[in-house]
């Protein structure tokens, strides 16, 4: 992954054969034109959690219409403002089978994002110049 500057308050990461973009909120000085860092990080618990849960749906072959997940933020910490508290709730359809429900509760906290949360990596920053 490559991270770069291209003006004011973006910053962009070459990952993939994607661009991945961030900016900051106007208020914080960038032009609101792209999540910022931290919606990216939220919006990655989401998704991931939300690919365990069609995988779960497809592999049994069940609707995934009006499926889905609504993620909130339940508590922060007053002092550090760091989250404290995500609530995630799986949206199944109408008609899902009783016996699944558990079990599509277990398959969604198997998120790999959610779980290096669990078990965070090591960081060495250092520096280099040009």
């Amino acid at each position: 992954m490559e991270v770069y500057f291209p003006g004011n308050k973006k910053v962009f990461a070459n990952y993939k054969g994607f661009t991945i973009e961030t900016d900051q909120p106007a208020d914080s000085g960038g032009d609101d034109s792209a999540p910022a860092p931290f919606d990216l990080f939220l919006a990655s618990l989401g998704t991931c959690a939300g690919i365990y849960v069609l995988g779960f749906l497809q592999k049994r072959k069940l609707p995934t219409e009006g499926a889905g997940l609504v993620m909130r933020i339940t508590e922060r910490d007053p002092e550090t403002r760091l989250i404290k508290k995500i609530e995630l709730e799986i949206k199944l359809p109408a008609d899902f089978p009783e016996k699944y429900r558990d079990a599509v509760i277990r398959t969604a906290e198997l998120c790999a994002v959610k779980r290096h949360l669990d078990q965070p990596p090591a960081f060495d920053v250092f520096t280099t110049t040009a």
